[in-house]
């Protein structure tokens, strides 16, 4: 059985809590990449870019990443090495500080994932990580930078992050 624990206003206060987080800690936004991790992540990505338009009134690049290729929970076996080609982002994050985001954080083997595929893609100045809900449990020295709510749980529990753009609502459950 599913809980609400974030309705879709407290969603939009905490992506905006991270926008103005972004702008401080890096003094403006010059040189920012934001790069969504498929496939909520990429959601994240636009709606914290169309936020730093408002505030600032500069749009930053934004691009979408799909990690699924550098993914470490699929055997040797099951990899074709012919998967794992460089996917282009249609954005230069070569020198650049790149988001990157997604909409939750939990063991962070999808966030190696995603720093292995920007790298065949360029070499970027800085990475930073900016994710709706931190949940715990991380079995990499992974944290992120910009995080939305922190939500303790057990590994039994699962979050479930709902978005306007594909699931016709902003909320975020616990089940």
């Amino acid at each position: 059985m599913a809980k609400e624990i974030i309705d879709g206003q407290t969603m939009t206060r905490a992506l905006t809590r991270i926008t103005y987080e972004i702008i401080e800690r890096n003094k403006g936004i010059d040189d920012l990449v934001l790069v969504g991790i498929k496939t909520r992540g990429v959601y994240v990505a636009h709606r914290i870019e169309s936020r730093l338009k408002q505030l600032e009134n500069i749009s930053i690049p934004v691009a979408e990443l799909d990690i699924t290729p550098y993914r470490d929970d699929v055997t040797h076996e099951e990899k074709n090495p012919a998967d794992v080609v460089p996917q282009p982002l249609g954005v230069d994050i070569n020198n650049k500080h790149v988001i990157l985001t997604d909409d939750v954080l939990y063991t962070g083997r999808t966030i190696r994932a995603a720093m292995d595929a920007l790298m065949t893609v360029g070499r970027p100045k800085k990475i930073s990580l900016a994710v709706l809900v931190d949940r715990g449990h991380r079995e990499l020295p992974i944290r992120a930078d910009f995080v939305g709510k922190n939500i303790p749980t057990s590994q039994k529990e699962k979050i479930k992050v709902s978005m306007k753009e594909i699931d016709g609502e902003d909320k975020i459950e616990i089940e």
